[in-house]
């Protein structure tokens, strides 16, 4: 492993002196430990004294997707509680005659439900929570279900909306109560994030409002416009705590507790669930690019700079988090670096 970690710090450390990032944290492993990890960079390039630490808080992004409302859906589906395959409003009366009554959690899972491609949430429903919400609930498909696989912030907003529902709990709180106590995420939270705990966190995108970057909310809008917490991003978390999620799910025996989800719902979701439908997807998760089905490696992204992949088949995991944000939108960089990070956590 000596070999591929020179490799890795100098690829990340090429990646601050690109200004692909100000800094980044990561670490590759087992179910067992923790078997490289580094940190290059820092947290804010206006204080270069303040670097990057292994415990920096970083706005999850759409690992939001991941760490809240995958792990709940799969709590609720091992609890027998939601069956991923029946039509919608057979199992919640609020979608129950409208076009989404008919979708099912499975294609929201695999974004083959139809739902429209974009969240416009202000400018089509305006501010009102309650209003978004029905707005999202009983807005028009935008295509047949199971017609295509189209990634879409939608799915997890509405599968965040499900699992509220049948739960009778804020998302927050069902992911905190499910999820991140059992494993000992103690730092993953929905923000915004209290003062003490901001001062730790990767800054993202410059707010023109007030021309300063984000640190400590939400850099997704539709997150900040739902206060906080939903289930397209809104999450924050540490390197440590995706660790613990990472070796819980290959293997459920390294963890303090047992989480709502188990071994079940890990591999059901770690298997290709869009039959010939390209691009492949699992539940949430789907196949790291460059890679093939022997390689057995899995991926999901956030906006701001993070990723996660992990391999049942390889027992393996890693953790790349960055906050690439600060300077561009442009995705083409990161992409470069995160692919060839791939290569050296998984050859």
């Amino acid at each position: 492993m000596t070999y591929r970690t020179d490799r890795i710090e100098a690829l990340l450390d090429e990646g601050v002196r690109d200004k692909v990032y100000p800094g980044a944290v990561w670490a590759v492993g087992d179910a067992a430990d923790i078997r490289a990890s580094g940190v290059t960079g820092v947290l804010d390039p206006d204080e270069p004294h303040v670097k990057m630490r292994p415990d920096t808080v970083f706005d999850a992004a759409s690992l939001t997707k991941i760490l809240a409302v995958w792990s709940s859906v799969g709590a609720l589906w091992e609890d027998s509680v939601l069956d991923l395959d029946a039509p919608l409003g057979a199992q919640w009366d609020e979608v129950t005659g409208h076009p989404l009554g008919g979708v099912t959690a499975r294609q929201l899972l695999t974004h083959t439900a139809g739902v429209p491609l974009r969240a416009q949430l202000k400018n089509l429903y305006g501010t009102d929570r309650q209003v978004i919400r029905a707005g999202v609930l009983h807005e028009a498909l935008h295509r047949l279900p199971g017609e295509a696989v189209e990634y879409t912030d939608r799915a997890a907003l509405i599968l965040g909306y499900l699992a509220e529902h049948l739960s009778g709990q804020p998302l927050n709180q069902l992911a905190d109560a499910r999820t991140w106590r059992p494993l000992g995420m103690t730092s993953t939270r929905f923000g915004p994030l209290p003062a003490e705990i901001a001062a730790r966190c990767a800054p993202t995108e410059l707010d023109q409002d007030t021309d300063t970057h984000l640190k400590g909310v939400a850099h997704d809008f539709s997150a900040r416009l739902l206060g906080g917490v939903c289930g397209i991003a809104g999450a924050f978390t540490v390197l440590g705590d995706l660790i613990r999620f990472l070796r819980y799910m290959l293997d459920a025996s390294a963890a303090p507790a047992q989480a709502g989800f188990g071994a079940e719902w890990t591999a059901s979701s770690l298997t290709v669930q869009t039959g010939g439908l390209e691009p492949a997807r699992g539940l949430f998760w789907h196949p790291a690019p460059g890679t093939t089905d022997e390689q057995d490696v899995w991926v999901h992204y956030g906006f701001t700079g993070t990723g996660m992949w992990i391999s049942p088949d390889q027992d393996r995991w890693a953790v790349l988090l960055t906050n690439k944000l600060y300077y561009t939108r442009d995705r083409q960089p990161l992409t470069d670096v995160r692919n060839t990070f791939r290569q050296l956590a998984f050859s």
